[in-house]
This record gives structure tokens, C-alpha cells and sequence, in this order.
């Protein structure tokens, strides 16, 4: 991966399992998500927690562009900032929360399917649909309050909560008028992406047929 491009990075629990199992997994997991976005070694988030909030400023390894979290699967659009850092990030993040969730939950071995998932974000037009995507992901699946995270709230400067500064909002922002007219996008593109994967199931099935 190539410092400067952005990438859809994705994963999920191993066999499908769900890997939030309330609301407190939710928020170590973006805890987890801007703790260890950091070029040098931070330790453990939970001894960290004594420390204080005084840290120095330290190098990130990626950008956070969009984000949301399912019960067993997640998305990102991330940028990578640091010389390997989508893969450092990404184990260093897999492996934390692995490590807290087998603790809460008395279990063992992998939670999550694998090593995560990278696909080149290789146009403007992509990361913009990808960007409604993953932002009003929660709708695809038909989530209801509370079962889902995302940075859709980050992208309304109206609700804007502070705990979401970690998300660079400017890169999508800045090429609409203001954020209604990237809702009426948002949403526009994510109804013609669910409706173009319905047709390409309808198809799928009338050619296994024949």
C-alpha cells in the first residue's frame, strides 16, 4: 500500500460471529481506533488510561475518512500517512481488541475472519460512493439506535460530536456546497448501489437456473 492513497479496509468476526456485544465494545473499539493510530509504540490502552490525557502529539499512521461498525463486521476508508501504516495500524488494532474482547468474554483464540481486507480507492468518483457507502451502512442492514456505529454524524457539522474529531470529514466536505447536498448524494447513491446488487442477485439466479 502507498503512502498518501486511500483504501477500503474491512473485516469480520471469525464464522460470522458477532464481535459487539454492547455498547461498551463499540467504545473500545473506536477507543481503539484513534489510541493506536499512533507512528510510535503506545502500550496498553488500559494502563494508558492511569497516565492522564496529558500525551505529546505523535505521528498518525493513517487518516480516517469514514468508519462504521456492525455487530460482526466493520468498514474504513483510510489513507495511509506513515510507511506501512494501514498494516501496522490494522494489527496493531485486530490485535487489541482480540486480546480485550477473549479477556471480557472468556474465550480464546481468533475473533476476527482472517487478516483484514484492502481494496485501492483508485478514483474521486469511487471514494465519494464509497463514502455514502460506508457512512449510511447501518441502513443496508437495517439497523436500529444503538446497533451500529458510524461517522455519518462527523459529516453533519450540525450534530458534530467532539469524540469524532478523529475523522477527516474536509476530503468529502469540501467538494459539496454543504452537507445537505452530500445527504441528498448519500443517500441517492446508496439507493442505486442496493439496487444494482438486486439486479445482479436476479441475475445471478436466472442464469443458475438455466
Amino acid at each position: 500500500m502507498v503512502e498518501g492513497e486511500f483504501y477500503h479496509v474491512y473485516n469480520r468476526g471469525v464464522d460470522k460471529r458477532t464481535i459487539f456485544l454492547d455498547g461498551n465494545d463499540f467504545d473500545r473499539f473506536l477507543q481503539s481506533m484513534k489510541e493506536f493510530n499512533s507512528d510510535d509504540p503506545i502500550g496498553s490502552i488500559y494502563e494508558n488510561s492511569f497516565r492522564g490525557s496529558i500525551r505529546k502529539k505523535q505521528k498518525k499512521l493513517v487518516d480516517f475518512i469514514a468508519y462504521c461498525l456492525n455487530p460482526n463486521h466493520y468498514h474504513f476508508i483510510l489513507k495511509q500517512s506513515s510507511e506501512k501504516g494501514i498494516e501496522r495500524f490494522m494489527h496493531r488494532l485486530g490485535m487489541g481488541y482480540a486480546k480485550f474482547f477473549n479477556n471480557k468474554y472468556k474465550r480464546s483464540g481468533a475473533l476476527f475472519q482472517g487478516t483484514f481486507k484492502a481494496r485501492h480507492i483508485n478514483t474521486n468518483e469511487y471514494l465519494l460512493h464509497l463514502s455514502a457507502y460506508i457512512n449510511l451502512n447501518y441502513k443496508v442492514h437495517k439497523l436500529g439506535h444503538g446497533a451500529f456505529r458510524s461517522s455519518w454524524g462527523a459529516y453533519n457539522m450540525l450534530t458534530k460530536n467532539t469524540k469524532e474529531d478523529f475523522i477527516d470529514v474536509e476530503i468529502i466536505t469540501s467538494q459539496f456546497r454543504n452537507f445537505e447536498e452530500y445527504k441528498e448524494f448519500a443517500e441517492f447513491s446508496l439507493a442505486d448501489i442496493l439496487n444494482k446488487k438486486k439486479i445482479f442477485k436476479e441475475m445471478e439466479s436466472v442464469l443458475l437456473d438455466n
